[in-house]
């Protein structure tokens, strides 16, 4: 874990978006993704001591199932409200506003395509609410078939595009983050082979014994899966930020 990024006692880390980032499903206050980020659990992961934002202030406005509405309508008025400009922000959308078109194909590509505006939007928009120098990190959205998108194995009705429609999601988060020099967080990756092939993310336990079966309520991230968040968003943190690309080319999805 070297390439620490840097923090300091001024340092503000504000969490924006939806359940991928709380504290909710991975046990009580301070077990979430992004509040390991802020703050290590050394009792559950002694192996990320001293590799947080220790010292950091901490705003988690993330919400249970936010979309990018709630994102654009509530979150970023409230940090506009709270006075303060944050150095870090991490966020995770996009997952809830195609979950409302499940089964639809062609309703959830055109979602996609809004998803993308939005989250435009959104980052433009931080851009007047952040500090100098600020690093915004756009997380991906996770699959808990593993790839496979059987969602009957999960107790969901079939939906065999699934695994098509959340490449085309992710592809649209990446180039809103590019287009805003924004890093990315590769959540959908580090999630593969931790959800379906390992059991049943359907499960309810938020710290099953299986400790490489991150998914509990079938799209939430228990304990372990709070740590796969955190650690996305700390490789994340680590890179360089990517250079701006102003064709956009890379935001075209399949047409409905």
């Amino acid at each position: 874990m070297n390439d620490e990024p840097a923090t300091t006692s001024s340092t503000v880390y504000v969490a924006l978006g939806d359940s991928i980032s709380i504290d909710d499903y991975a046990g009580g206050a301070g077990r979430g993704g992004a509040s390991l980020l802020a703050s290590n659990r050394g009792s559950d992961f002694p192996e990320w001591r001293g590799h947080d934002l220790g010292g950091c202030r901490f705003e988690l406005l993330a919400t249970d199932g936010g979309t990018t509405a709630t994102l654009l309508d509530y979150q970023l008025p409230r940090l506009e409200q709270l006075g303060i400009e944050p150095s870090i922000v991490t966020l995770t959308i996009g997952g809830n506003d195609v979950l409302f078109c499940y089964g639809d194909t062609s309703a959830a590509l055109k979602m996609v395509a809004t998803v993308g505006q939005r989250v435009d939007e959104a980052l433009e928009r931080l851009q007047s609410l952040t500090a100098a120098q600020a690093t915004v990190v756009v997380g991906t959205v996770y699959d808990p078939s593993d790839g496979t998108g059987d969602a009957s194995s999960v107790g969901l009705p079939p939906w065999p595009e699934v695994v098509d429609v959340l490449a085309d999601l992710n592809s649209a988060l990446r180039a809103a983050a590019l287009q805003a020099r924004a890093a990315v967080a590769d959540i959908h990756g580090s999630f593969l082979g931790h959800g379906l092939s390992q059991g049943n993310p359907a499960q309810g336990d938020p710290r099953p014994a299986n400790r490489d079966l991150w998914y509990c309520n079938v799209i939430e991230p228990n304990a372990w899966g709070a740590s796969g968040v955190r650690s996305a968003f700390w490789e994340a943190l680590r890179r360089p930020l990517p250079t701006h690309d102003t064709s956009k080319e890379g935001k075209q999805t399949r047409s409905p």
